[in-house]
């Protein structure tokens, strides 16, 4: 090989681009055409001969084929370095991307074509730090929500698990860190902590439930909930979490149960006595004082079942102080009972009275005091016999009620009636002033409550026969039969308008008696008039005497001759102003029920008539 083959060998791209770059080109191919030049020169000089000078360059081009084989093995290796990286990042990419999910996760992207190998590993590695701290968040995640599910998994199942660190709570499936993963963790916290929640809320139910029945029962709160565990009480551990496990539950729920089930054992057992002691005190008048110290006992008459009652109030001492004033007042009653029977019964007759009925016979005070005292009967079976006619009489006066507030209404319109007949009858009734004012406005208001009264009576009737019909017995008032009293009413009512109407006949009547008086003083003598009106005269005599010998009324005098002089006096009878009918009817509303057993009613006042009024008025009007 020669110099110029070697030079071009060894440094012909330097010199190259030593000779392309001129005195532009780098400082490397400078130095080495340089170094070429003067180790050219050095041979020269030594005198090197053309075989040591080959065998120089052969060396010098064996010691650059090494460095630049040493350079070539970096570079091949640093290359396979790079792709062993690139590859290892792009699996724990894909990797990672794959359990964090390729639809929320960040993807690598690079261009082979255009990109460097050391440009791709430095995306890769960048995207796979924010992989790796997207996974450590998300697996911590995992963990919480895990290990939240765990301790609650456990407070369910009553384990005491997860309240002083768990390993497994650090247990994450790294292999599946998906939003959807994560979303299904989270649905079932939700679910056991809403889980968690009903159980607290039952848990306080039941022990709310617990304690309020403690109090009413008188029993030691702390010491029953101690017994189904002892977390559900304040302990010296505050923190530590209340019991919500099936076990708690099942066995709040059996306490719950015994204790309502005692609270209505004894609940009936202070009833049982309470009810006595009350009709005690009621019969035997006990004193405000003596009842107070027993007024929480009494809270148990009126309270529901599931009613709250005062504290202690069904504890066993507070029932066996009840039943021993019971003791204690039933041995007081046994001395005084003469003294109850009698209270008793008059309270019977106070409520007889106040239906208007009699009460029972069998039972009258004198008769019950006798039989006391001759100790032919039992003095408490007397005072049951009064309470069972008690009983009764306050049972029919609630079904007497109603027909009793119409007999009221009915009454009042009676009196209404009689006290108009009177002011009717009051010649002064028309003065002025507020007295007059005042009557005058109540006789149009009875005007109104009179007319109501047929009404009335037939609503009366109405309810008295259904009342009638129902109880299978006959409505007493005062004695007598409702419904024969208002049908003698009603009839009453009839003859009272047969009155009006006679009275009003006899008005017309004394008008045409003032006419025919008052005719001779306006005839001539001897006139034509005078003599032909005595016919005339004789027809309307006999017209009017039919009409009033047509009403059919008693007569309270004996019949008498039909001479002139009683005629007249019959006639005198007729036309002397009496009362109104209607009064007497008015009067006799309040008389109908008066009387022992039997109906009866006073008269009413009827106008007296002989029987031979109407031929005595036909004499009076022929002397006329």
């Amino acid at each position: 090989m020669g110099e110029v083959a070697a030079a071009e060998l060894l440094y012909g791209l330097p010199l190259l681009r030593s000779v392309a770059g001129g005195d532009g080109g780098g400082a490397e191919g400078g130095g080495c055409g340089a170094l070429l030049a003067e180790l050219k020169q050095l041979w020269g000089e030594i005198g090197k001969s053309r075989e040591e000078r080959e065998r120089a360059v052969r060396e010098l081009e064996a010691e650059c084929m090494r460095v630049y084989r040493r350079k070539v093995d970096e570079a091949t290796a640093e290359r396979a370095l790079l792709h062993q990286s690139l590859a290892a990042g792009e699996a724990e990419i894909a990797a990672l991307t794959a359990a964090l999910g390729a639809d929320n996760s960040p993807q690598l992207k690079v261009n082979k074509w255009t990109m460097s190998l050391t440009e791709r590993v430095s995306s890769a590695t960048s995207l796979l730090e924010e992989l790796r701290s997207l996974k450590a968040e998300r697996s911590k995640q995992f963990a919480d929500i895990r290990s939240e599910i765990e301790k609650i998994s456990a407070e369910i199942a009553g384990r005491s698990y997860g309240y002083d660190g768990s390993p497994r709570a650090g247990e994450v499936e790294e292999h599946d860190l998906t939003i959807r993963r994560l979303n299904e963790y989270k649905t079932r916290l939700a679910n056991l902590q809403k889980e968690k929640s009903d159980r607290l809320h039952k848990v306080l139910e039941h022990v709310t439930e617990v304690h309020s029945l403690c109090d009413e029962l008188g029993e030691d709160f702390i010491a029953i909930v101690n017994e189904v565990h002892p977390g559900l009480h304040e302990t010296t551990d505050p923190g530590k979490p209340t019991s919500i496990s099936d076990a708690t539950l099942g066995s709040l729920a059996q306490v719950v149960a015994m204790l309502t089930s005692e609270k209505a054992k004894r609940a009936a057992m202070l009833r049982d006595a309470v009810v006595p002691l009350v009709e005690l005190w009621e019969l035997m008048d006990s004193p405000e004082e003596e009842r107070r110290g027993f007024g929480k006992v009494t809270a148990v008459l009126g309270a529901a079942k599931e009613e709250a009652l005062p504290s202690g109030v069904l504890s066993v001492a507070t029932i066996k102080k009840t039943e021993e004033e019971v003791e204690r007042l039933t041995r007081l009653k046994a001395g005084r009972m003469k003294e109850l029977v009698l209270k008793r019964r008059l309270e019977l007759e106070n409520i007889c009275r106040s239906m208007h009925v009699e009460p029972d016979a069998s039972t009258v005070p004198e008769k019950s005091i006798a039989l006391i005292d001759s100790g032919l009967v039992n003095p408490s079976e007397l005072m049951a016999s009064i309470e069972e006619q008690i009983a009764r009489a306050r049972e029919e006066y609630q079904s007497r009620r109603d027909i009793m507030d119409k007999i009221n209404k009915w009454l009042m319109a009676c009196e209404e009636e009689k006290w108009l007949e009177e002011y009717n009858l009051d010649e002064n009734r028309f003065n002025t002033g507020r007295i007059a004012r005042l009557n005058l406005k109540r006789a149009e208001k009875a005007r109104l409550i009179i007319a109501k009264i047929p009404a009335i009576v037939d609503n009366l009737m109405s309810r008295t026969l259904a009342w009638e019909s129902e109880r299978k017995k006959p409505f007493l008032y005062d004695g007598a039969r409702l419904v024969a009293v208002l049908e003698e009413h009603k009839q009453a009512r009839l003859m009272q308008e047969e009155e009006r109407r006679r009275i009003r006949e006899q008005k017309k009547l004394r008008s045409l008696l003032s006419e025919k008086e008052a005719m001779p003083h306006l005839k001539r003598p001897g006139s034509s008039f005078g003599r032909t009106a005595e016919p005339c005269n004789v027809n309307r005599k006999r017209v009017d005497a039919g009409r009033f010998s047509a009403p059919s009324v008693r007569s309270g005098a004996s019949s008498s001759s039909g001479g002139s002089s009683v005629g007249a006096a019959n006639a005198t009878e007729l036309l002397r102003p009496r009362s109104s009918a209607a009064g007497a009817g008015a009067a006799h509303c309040g008389e109908l029920f008066k009387g022992a057993r039997r109906l009866s009613a006073a008269p009413f006042n009827y106008v007296a008539v002989h029987k031979g009024g109407a031929s005595s008025v036909s004499s009076s009007l022929a002397l006329s």
